[in-house]
């Protein structure tokens, strides 16, 4: 189940300088898509962000090391097996399975990075990830990048991906990336698997703060269930072989290529939301007039989280006490209850302590009914705003989970 019509671009625009090869291992389903090798060039910038999950898994651990070690060459991923919670075993096994990259491509064991997906706590069977690394990289491709948007999912439903193209002094400039992720989603610092490239040349020191900048306005603020995955990665891969440098000192350049980074951001974390497990709304919370970041974006958090409010968003109830419960035990300082107002879409269904005056039931039930909902805070205290995409709740998400490993 899911949110809207697919949403998976039509072209997804190559990016000269990085190759992607699929094949499948069995690792947890025979003949499913599950290995994806990813080549960069030389000289190019690569750059990641990962889970805060004390638990993280053993290739997260591993892909941090050798990104300080030394220039990224491969990306490889494997799906059906989270290879988390395994200890130094799972430290042997995604160790082996760098070496066997590095092997085959002839290249550094530093310069391969690991990503693992998949369920927690059981062993990689790393013989079979390893004896499907020839094929994933005879089929390396610029153009690879439908069946490794394929080959990285778990129990989503649909491909993740956006590309664009843009033109800047005459030249140029592609972003594609794709995305994997589902449930156990509140990523608190990226998704559950995230890759994009870009041709354009961006030294790494500038490109690191590139991604966290756009991770913050995407990937942080998405949210299923308010579970952090043990395996949590997004990488930036800046290949460098368009003309167009983006530099500090092009600050038009520079805003520039920001706004496309998060544009493709923006649309793979919304994708994952549009594919929550047991989705059937996609929701999005905006927490406007607010005094700081911290409440506004604790506020929305809190409203995409509670139980309550995402039953009722599955329902089609417009049961607007619980979202005024919920703004009430956000924990805002000296909050004025008569200046505050709520909305469901267009709807004031809260303001001056209670239910607004205009409000009908009719109202309230027409913006629920709909696959798409936003709800609106507005605390009337300050000048930031922050939004936050969730979904709803759903009998089909318990069902999901509570058969999970079978």
């Amino acid at each position: 189940m899911a949110v809207g019509p697919a949403t998976f671009p039509s072209t997804m625009h190559s990016v000269k300088g990085f190759e992607l090869g699929t094949a499948s291992a069995g690792i947890k389903t025979p003949g499913r898509k599950d290995v994806v090798l990813m080549h960069i060039c030389e000289d190019a910038s690569v750059v990641g962000v990962f889970t805060k999950n004390a638990f993280c898994a053993a290739p997260v651990s591993i892909c941090k090391e050798h990104l300080s070690k030394a220039a990224a060459r491969y990306l490889i991923v494997n799906t059906g097996n989270a290879n988390a919670g395994t200890g130094q075993e799972g430290w042997q096994d995604a160790v082996a399975t760098c070496s066997a990259v590095a092997e085959l491509c002839d290249v550094d064991v530093a310069a391969v990075l690991p990503f693992s997906t998949g369920v927690i706590g059981e062993k990689l069977p790393v013989e079979k990830l390893i004896s499907a690394l020839p094929k994933a990289k005879t089929v390396l491709s610029e153009s690879g990048w439908l069946d490794a948007a394929e080959g990285i999912l778990t129990t989503d439903t649909r491909l993740k991906g956006a590309s664009l193209q843009y033109t800047y002094q005459g030249q140029t400039v592609t972003l594609t990336g794709i995305s994997k992720g589902s449930g156990m989603i509140k990523p608190n610092m990226a998704t559950m698997l995230g890759y994009v490239a870009t041709d354009a040349d961006v030294e790494p020191e500038l490109l690191q703060k590139l991604l966290i900048e756009a991770t913050d306005c995407s990937f942080n603020r998405i949210t299923v269930d308010g579970d952090t995955s043990t395996n949590d990665s997004c990488m930036l891969v800046a290949t460098g072989k368009s003309s167009v440098v983006v530099s500090e000192s092009d600050q038009e350049g520079l805003l520039t290529f920001r706004q496309a980074l998060a544009c493709v951001m923006q649309e793979l974390a919304h994708a994952i939301i549009r594919d929550g497990e047991g989705a059937t709304k996609f929701v999005t919370v905006k927490v406007e007039s607010a005094a700081t970041q911290d409440e506004a974006l604790r506020t929305a958090f809190d409203i995409a989280h509670s139980p309550l409010v995402k039953t009722a968003l599955f329902a089609s109830d417009p049961n607007w006490g619980r979202i005024l419960a919920v703004v009430g035990r956000a924990g805002i300082d000296n909050l004025d209850l008569n200046a505050l107002q709520i909305f469901l879409g267009d709807v004031c269904i809260v303001s001056e302590g209670g239910r607004d005056a205009g409000y009908t039931e009719e109202a309230g039930q027409a913006v629920m009914d709909a696959e798409e909902i936003l709800i609106r805070v507005v605390l009337n205290r300050g000048d930031v705003t922050e939004t936050v995409w969730t979904t709803d709740l759903s009998h089909d998400y318990v069902s999901i989970n509570a058969d999970y490993r079978s």
